[in-house]
């Protein structure tokens, strides 16, 4: 059970997130996992694991106070997701550098959602220093979900496929 503050606090969070057309957030704190998506927004998607709450303090500070409908519901929802992503193996960044996920602009992806993998083949690069860091999968299964997108920066241990394995 979250207490006042934590459930204000997730009230804030909605709102400026809405407010700034964030369309996908994650965040991980202690015991506390909250994955929001707004269906129908355009496809702005905040930092993945960049976030604890004294830097969404710091940022909504900057946004208007509002009166905000009971979230209830959005704060309930992310435990089935967090139970579902439990069960999914997330494939890591082991360097600091760029995501791609073609071997060149213009060519096709290494994989797609929904593409088989075995251990040992190619799902991504990492760009670190114009180095091109071949990223190779660990397991054999289904590829669920890319969650960094091409051309956008990542850190170690960020992760970068959900894969389902098998």
């Amino acid at each position: 059970m979250m207490d006042g503050n934590k459930l204000n606090e997730l009230r804030e969070l909605v709102e400026f997130l809405k407010a700034n057309e964030i369309a996908e957030f994650d965040m991980e704190q202690d015991d506390l996992k909250v994955r929001i998506k707004f269906a129908g927004e355009p496809a702005v998607a905040a930092p993945a694991g960049g976030f604890d709450m004294a830097h969404l303090s710091r940022l909504m500070a900057s946004a208007p106070a509002a009166a905000v409908p009971a979230v209830a519901a959005a704060a309930s929802a992310p435990v089935p997701a967090a139970e579902v992503e439990e069960k999914l193996h997330e494939v890591k960044s082991p360097i600091v550098g760029t995501f791609y996920e073609s071997p060149s602009p213009g060519a096709p992806a290494f994989v797609k959602v929904g593409d088989q993998v075995e251990v040992g083949q190619v799902l991504c690069i990492v760009e670190a220093m114009k180095l091109m860091n071949e990223i190779e999968s660990d397991v054999a299964g289904e590829v669920v979900k890319r969650i960094a997108a091409s051309g956008q920066p990542v850190e170690y241990g960020q992760p970068l496929f959900a894969i389902k394995a098998r």
